[in-house]
């Protein structure tokens, strides 16, 4: 059987392929919410162990997982989880990429810290796909007051988004004119932490339809059918599999 999971590299490298992992090992999970309970459910009916690093202690994923380690992300809980693994990944972008690079050193990690690390920033990511050739939503950068008065009126209507820690709607404000555009900035600040957003423009989007992917170590690619989403207030609501596109769709 071919290896599936590689250790932690930079974006361009060919991934270093790891001796496969046999069911009854224990696969590791940093984040313990929905997406890491789908994991576990999955893992363990592939016979596999599962262990899950949340420090809430009614974590969804912690509470069917055979073991749940309490800590923080950063905390004494990575040399826990390294103990008890054989490979670790994670549920979604927002885990500490450092934590991910300590795991690392002992563990296979996938994705590896540097993704993720392209993932938690809205500015560097839409950057890596100008560098790859992918199309983005025309946007601007607005890392400081003095470039709201930058902002093109062609990106107007937009939604602004904060660089990091946004998803499900949080983290977002729709814009209509320069005006709405610069309180939004500056309720921005004035919430959180914020150092930087983007202001991408409002697109006449018909559908949204996304794909998952997953890519082996030896370079193999599998992918589950085109699927369709609806989105009611900047969060999820529903997923159509497959999608219900016309058929003059050229992803169908």
């Amino acid at each position: 059987m071919t290896p599936f999971i590689a250790q932690g590299t930079t974006l361009g490298e060919r991934q270093e392929l790891t001796p496969f992992i046999a069911p009854g090992a224990t696969l590791g999970v940093m984040g313990g919410g929905q997406l890491a309970r789908m994991f576990v459910h999955a893992a363990q009916q592939m016979g596999y162990a599962t262990a899950v690093l949340d420090a809430d202690a009614n974590s969804p994923a912690g509470c069917v997982s055979h073991r749940h380690i309490q800590a923080d992300y950063l905390d004494d809980g990575l040399a826990q989880l390294a103990a008890c693994c054989a490979a670790v990944t994670t549920e979604f972008e927002n885990v500490p990429a450092a934590a991910l690079k300590r795991l690392a050193a002992t563990r296979p990690v996938a994705p590896s810290a540097e993704a993720v690390e392209v993932c938690q920033d809205r500015a560097a990511e839409k950057a890596h796909f100008a560098g790859c050739g992918v199309a983005c939503a025309p946007h601007a950068l607005i890392a400081e007051a003095s470039q709201l008065a930058d902002v093109s009126d062609h990106l107007l209507p937009g939604i602004l988004k904060t660089t990091r820690m946004g998803y499900d709607g949080k983290g977002q404000a729709r814009v209509n004119n320069a005006a709405e555009l610069s309180a939004a900035w500056h309720a921005m600040q004035r919430a959180g932490a914020v150092t930087s957003c983007v202001v991408e423009k409002l697109l006449p989007l018909k559908y949204e339809v996304s794909v998952i992917v997953a890519r082996g170590a030896n370079g193999s690619v599998v992918h589950l059918p085109v699927q369709q989403n609806l989105h009611v207030d900047g969060i999820l609501a529903v997923t159509q599999v497959p999608a219900k596109m016309p058929s003059t769709c050229k992803f169908c």
